[in-house]
């Protein structure tokens, strides 16, 4: 069974007679997981969060990383990664060229297991992961930001970057797009689409707006 793939295992499973104490075990370990990777490593990034501002931690997809770093080609220089996870948009960007690269992460053990991933991947003290809320992060001299947010969390953050990144910053939002803004650029498909928004752009859409009014 080594060498069954995921569909193979499956179709076995439904072919065979577990039995109720079977069901059963295999409820109360999977439960018993869930819940042991809720205390150990998603709780304690929460504890300090209001409710609607927690964000589930969901790692990228390869194509999701590739989208993300496609909106950003021809860009250069610093990246921040707000809500960073497990850390591998800032491993790709690094490899990318962006220097320095920086997730900003709340949960402990997410810090420890992108720390682990740089230093498995060679990239150990190349990237940085600072626990830190995004929120008190000082975005003033960042060109270059990426965001896997919630779509609460997202309809939040939209005036703290406008009001601190500087009109040449571009921000790749990725899973889900900002609700109030209008992207330049789009990547991707389905569940993988990423959307890259010109602050410049934006500003100057506000500004429109209030004028307005």
């Amino acid at each position: 069974m080594d060498n069954d793939t995921p569909d193979e295992v499956f179709a076995e499973l439904k072919t065979e007679h577990l039995g109720g104490w079977g069901v059963a075990q295999i409820a109360v370990g999977s439960g018993l997981a869930v819940y042991a990777m809720w205390v150990g490593i998603l709780q304690p990034g929460f504890r300090r969060v209001p409710l609607r501002l927690q964000v589930p931690y969901i790692p990228a997809s390869r194509a999701q990383v590739a989208n993300v770093i496609t909106l950003l080609r021809g860009r250069k220089g610093s990246l921040v990664d707000l809500g960073s996870g497990d850390g591998r948009i800032v491993l790709e960007a690094h490899r990318q060229g962006f220097a320095p690269a920086v997730g900003y992460e709340l949960n402990p053990w997410l810090i420890r297991l992108s720390n682990f991933h740089a230093w498995r991947a060679g990239f150990h003290g190349k990237v940085t992961y600072r626990r830190e809320d995004l929120w008190k992060v000082d975005l003033t001299e960042c060109k270059n930001v990426t965001v896997f947010l919630a779509p609460s969390v997202l309809s939040l953050l939209q005036d703290k970057l406008q009001a601190e990144l500087p009109d040449d910053a571009i921000v790749v939002a990725g899973r889900f797009p900002f609700p109030d803004w209008k992207p330049c650029r789009i990547e991707g498909q389905g569940v993988d689409r990423a959307w890259a928004y010109s602050m410049q752009a934006q500003k100057q859409h506000n500004s429109r707006k209030n004028d307005k009014l």
